[in-house]
């Protein structure tokens, strides 16, 4: 069965070959979808048949958007240490202490339902692709369980048993490190793509340089893929840890040296910001436009969590990153698109060429611009076809 979707008054494919510009944007378009993906692409008039047709009278059409980074697995509510943010207090990760409390205690259906809807808030603002992290057990049970009912909603799933080095091992992080790397490792890998590590010295709560590289080289051991929380609360050595190590993905770059930049420059790994963090505790925001000047590869994300940004929307993150970190619209679009598959090493999403999946977002808007024109404004949603 194949479906005709025109009346598509721009349509961005992300794909260079079919228009202007890194967005590859289509006027007056159409596409064809047949078994979930992509089988013709191009103008409205030169359209084949197909089996049924939808027409969207003239909404602009985008690929759905990737977020490769969001802490979905929890239980528990931190709006209070939010408003004691928003009254002076600094952010250093401590208060997820209290999720892993609330998340042990919780059972496996709170979990999953709780999950379930904050995917589903993602999907009716135009995500269809979401990297979902553990990190919130610290424990072999509960990091194993977390990835386990992660995998109910995504392929991407990625273990973060070094999130914080939890309150019964304060002062033996070198043995919460080994359980990080030896057992819970055995447990999780089965359910888990990734590995990640919060790397990130300037915390008390958080692991610092060879305790992170013991994690990942750990991770890859166990054929797993490597990401990096780096260098979100000062300069550190996560980033360049990451480029060595071959990482996919470099998450936060809040603070960034020249040497940092140089590395990502140099190397293949995608540099993910999370502006919404930035939003919720009042931090720097990262500078994009140094990145992108330096030939960065960059990607966008929500970083969703019950904690330092309990955002579930990329539109949003997409207009913060056009008003505070120097991206244009284009930029900030793709970086949340195809930016995101890079940052998952996925060429089937991100995109709308022939052949990729058919992951499309409506926007009640005749053109992308309107996601950063129009912030806090419900535009976007994903089509089922």
């Amino acid at each position: 069965m194949s479906t005709l979707v025109d009346g598509i008054a721009e349509l961005v494919t992300n794909d260079a070959t079919c228009g202007p510009g890194p967005l590859g944007v289509i006027l007056d378009a159409a596409l064809v979808i047949q078994d979930g993906h992509v089988a013709w692409v191009g103008r409205a008039a030169d359209a084949p048949a197909a089996d049924e047709r939808t027409d969207l009278g003239g909404r602009a059409v985008i690929p759905g958007f990737v977020d490769s980074h969001a802490h979905l697995v929890f239980a528990g509510d931190r709006a209070a240490e939010f408003e004691a943010r928003m009254s002076g207090q600094p952010y250093d990760g401590g208060g997820i202490t209290s999720t892993v409390r609330a998340t042990r205690a919780a059972t496996d259906q709170e979990l999953r339902s709780g999950l379930v809807r904050l995917v589903a808030e993602m999907r009716a603002q135009g995500t269809t692709t979401v990297e979902v992290k553990s990190g919130y057990g610290l424990t072999v049970a509960d990091e194993e369980r977390a990835l386990r009912i992660a995998a109910e909603v995504t392929p991407e799933t990625t273990y973060l048993g070094a999130h914080v080095v939890p309150i019964e091992y304060v002062g033996r992080a070198g043995e919460y490190v080994a359980l990080v790397t030896g057992e819970m490792l055995q447990a999780c890998a089965p359910h888990a793509r990734w590995i990640d590590v919060f790397c990130e010295p300037a915390s008390a709560h958080a692991f610092d340089a060879d305790a992170a590289r013991a994690v990942l080289e750990a991770g890859a051991r166990a054929g797993l893929g490597l990401r990096v929380h780096a260098n979100q609360l000062s300069l550190g050595p996560g980033v360049q840890l990451a480029v060595e190590l071959g990482a996919a993905s470099a998450d936060h770059c809040t603070y960034l040296g020249d040497a940092d930049v140089d590395a990502l420059a140099a190397g293949s790994t995608v540099a993910t910001l999370l502006p919404s963090i930035e939003f919720s505790t009042r931090s720097p925001y990262p500078d994009a436009r140094r990145l992108l000047a330096a030939g960065v590869t960059v990607a966008l994300a929500t970083d969703c969590n019950p904690g330092s940004g309990y955002s579930s929307s990329m539109p949003f993150c997409l207009a913060l990153a056009v008003r505070e970190m120097g991206m244009t619209p284009a930029e900030a679009l793709w970086a949340g698109t195809l930016g995101g598959a890079r940052a998952l090493r996925r060429d089937d999403v991100g995109q709308l060429r022939v052949g990729a999946r058919a992951d499309l977002a409506v926007l009640d808007a005749p053109s992308y611009r309107h996601l950063a024109y129009r912030p806090g404004v419900p535009l976007a949603r994903t089509l089922e076809v």
